[in-house]
């Protein structure tokens, strides 16, 4: 029996890759380092936002979406990185373990983020958990809530400017 020839194209050299990859970089590097910002703050961002590259140049396919690719590249990383805190036990010196301290640093943060979400209104404080807590995409809450990605994204910008202003108080 004679071989059929297959119907998809040659899988794309290096050079491709890279190419593509440069040009994912110049056409959406702002963009991801913004979308990256919002959610983990400016070191984590810049972090998160090299881990995605170098991820994506491993990769052994082309980018029909870069945008896309980029985004959820992204927040596997991000989803990574949030375990290997939690698996590696952090390392604290005493000059930073205050002498008053009446129970474990995470006991104090568990309490210090209650008090912080509590403090919210109700609508915002659900958000904010459903964020937060449950590990939910603004697209998951916006479909459950039934209401637009939009609306929840300024609900969490007015969730953690409160929060902000009461950690500064």
């Amino acid at each position: 029996m004679p071989k059929s020839k297959p119907s998809d194209p040659l899988p794309p050299t290096v050079t491709d890759i890279s190419t593509e990859l440069e040009a994912a970089y110049r056409a959406h590097g702002s963009w991801l380092l913004d979308f990256l910002r919002r959610r983990f703050g400016r070191e984590t961002a810049e972090d998160l936002a090299q881990e995605t590259y170098a991820r994506i140049a491993g990769a052994k396919s082309g980018l029909r979406s870069p945008k896309a690719l980029l985004a959820v590249t992204a927040l596997n990383a991000a989803r990574d990185l949030a375990r290997r805190r939690t698996a590696r036990p952090r390392l604290v010196g005493a000059e930073h373990i205050p002498p008053d301290a009446s129970y474990p640093p995470e006991q104090a943060d568990a309490v210090t983020l209650k008090q912080l979400y509590l403090c919210l209104p109700h609508n915002l404080r659900e958000v904010f958990l459903l964020s937060r807590l449950a590990g939910l995409t603004y697209e998951e809450i916006a479909l459950q809530r039934g209401v637009s990605v939009k609306t929840i994204e300024g609900y969490m910008t007015k969730a953690l400017a409160i929060c902000a202003a009461r950690l500064r108080a």
